[in-house]
């Protein structure tokens, strides 16, 4: 049965374990900065942040965690992994200012005879000279059994016996890995009680890996079984599938199994950016927890339920991380995506500019795979000032840019009820545009307006994939005119507000040759 209430330490090895991802290397200010994070903000127990004697830089690294840490009365939960070596582990710890040792023994026969070619007596004894050394050089130390959950499913009799042996030792905990993420949540939770059943006196800590996709489980089942610690690494970083998300472990501990546990949730999704930027390992958008998408709710459906009750809402809201929940805009959206959107931006407008604006949302998801908030004020503004006129439309375009070369544009455009086709080339892909477009008007009779002045931009803080709206001033011989256009293209922006301009060009021209035709009754129609 679960012990609710209980408190189950959290132990981050994303500095050392999460160091074993391929193509990650944290530099000695990166490791400080991502140590600083876990311990004083995230809140996490106890760090492991390296292993002894790897390099000079790494001694640096602990040297400087381990100082800031003192400063703060956190030493004692910074530790290194070590090994059995005959004393050079522990001196190199004690040289970087170190205060834990984690002393990496062998928790499987197998690995015992087979990498150490030692008996269980002569790896105890090793074992034990080691602890020795490290304890009257004022160092803690704790354990791990690496390959324990392999030790202990093939011979578990070497596993109880050297743990066993080692009792007395003065081992803060004893630390058993799934090294090579073999076990289920059933394995986990059975061998950890017999664990924890056998050694009643001991604190155990379970270390897993991802191999399987069960990290996260099988935490969860060892939590259960009576472990007195976890181990996790920010993002799941760690050698092969990595380790268990600090994310992920922390609300499933709290929410699932309703277990105590120090972390503060507010600044989780703040470290897994950290780490992303320090790593260089991208976490995917739908990650639990911390992932860029998860708070957003795309179906129109959803947003409709939030909007009628909060049907779609459950217990990890992204208020309890310092996020936001958002409303995707794109052609899945609905009315009252839309009207989420508009209540956050403080914006409002009457049913029929929403219904006009939702149509354009849906039109523009069809290019780009999600408009955010901070588009939505240009598509409004897009909407708004436009007419529905519909003398002018581009069929199909094909813009080509290439170095030190032309551009060209190829068009087929209608202009009320005749198609024409047009290629153009120019100074870049706009230019080729208005090329092309020229050569159809002309064939109307129609000369293109002057252009007096260009604005491209995207919204504040906005994306590389964010809507770019341009907006263009032309003189049309009778005053000025500014269109805008609003797309994921720039070209296709400046393209949309050149179609806007000419369709309220030709809509002029054809009301005043309806007046001339017809003075009194086109006069009245205009004027309505």
């Amino acid at each position: 049965m679960t012990e609710t209430g209980r408190y189950v330490r959290i132990l981050d090895t994303t500095l050392r374990d999460g160091e074993q991802t391929q193509g990650v290397s944290f530099s000695p200010d990166e490791k400080v900065n991502i140590a600083k994070a876990l311990l004083e903000l995230v809140r996490v127990d106890r760090i492991e942040v390296a292993s002894a004697r790897v390099s000079s830089g790494e001694a640096d690294a602990v040297s400087r965690i381990v100082q800031w840490a003192e400063e703060r009365g956190l030493a004692e939960r910074v530790e290194v992994l070590g090994f059995v070596d005959h004393g050079l582990s522990v001196d190199w710890i004690q040289g970087a200012g170190g205060r834990v040792i984690n002393l990496l023994a062998k928790g499987s026969e197998k690995h015992c005879h087979g990498q150490l070619g030692k008996t269980l007596d002569g790896h105890v004894a090793d074992v034990r000279e080691t602890i020795a050394l490290a304890l009257d050089r004022g160092l803690a130390v704790n354990l791990y059994l690496e390959d324990w959950s392999n030790g202990y499913r093939d011979c578990p009799a070497y596993v109880f016996e050297l743990v066993e042996r080692l009792a007395e030792c003065g081992i803060g905990h004893f630390m058993l890995p799934d090294t090579l993420g073999v076990m289920t949540p059933e394995r986990v939770f059975a061998a950890i009680s017999d664990m924890v059943g056998r050694f009643p006196g001991l604190q155990f800590d379970f270390h897993p890996h991802n191999d399987y996709g069960l990290a996260t489980a099988n935490v969860l089942a060892a939590a259960q079984a009576g472990a007195a610690a976890v181990h996790c690494t920010v993002n799941c970083l760690g050698e092969r599938a990595g380790n268990a998300s600090l994310a992920e472990i922390a609300v499933n501990l709290r929410d699932q199994l309703g277990f105590e546990i120090g972390i503060d949730e507010t600044h989780l999704a703040r470290v897994s950016e950290l780490v992303e930027y320090f790593s260089g390992k991208r976490i995917a958008d739908n990650a639990p927890i911390v992932g860029a998408d998860v708070f957003t709710q795309t179906a129109g459906i959803h947003a409709d339920g939030d909007k009628k009750g909060s049907l779609y809402h459950s217990r990890l809201s992204p208020e309890r991380f310092a996020r936001r929940r958002n409303y995707a805009l794109g052609k899945l959206a609905g009315k009252a995506s839309l009207a989420k959107n508009l209540e956050r931006l403080d914006i409002e407008l009457s049913d029929e500019n929403q219904r006009k604006v939702l149509k354009r949302i849906v039109e523009l998801g069809d290019s780009k795979k999600s408009i955010t908030t901070e588009d939505l004020p240009f598509i409004i503004a897009e909407v708004l000032e436009s007419q529905d006129y519909n003398h002018a439309e581009l069929l199909a375009c094909s813009v080509a840019s290439t170095l030190d070369l032309e551009s060209t544009a190829s068009i087929r455009l209608r202009l009320d009820n005749e198609i024409y086709t047009a290629v153009g080339s120019g100074n870049g892909g706009f230019d080729a545009f208005v090329s092309a477009l020229s050569k159809v008007v002309k064939r109307r009779g129609l000369t293109l307006p002057s252009l007096l002045n260009y604005e491209v931009r995207i919204p504040r803080g906005g994306r590389t994939d964010a809507l770019t709206e341009c907006s263009i001033t032309w003189d049309t011989g009778h005053g000025e005119l500014r269109t805008r256009g609003v797309h994921a293209n720039q070209v296709f922006a400046a393209i949309a507000a050149t179609l806007r301009m000419l369709n309220i060009l030709m809509h002029r021209v054809l009301s005043e040759q309806r007046i001339a035709d017809n003075p009194p009754a086109a006069a009245e129609q205009v004027l309505r």
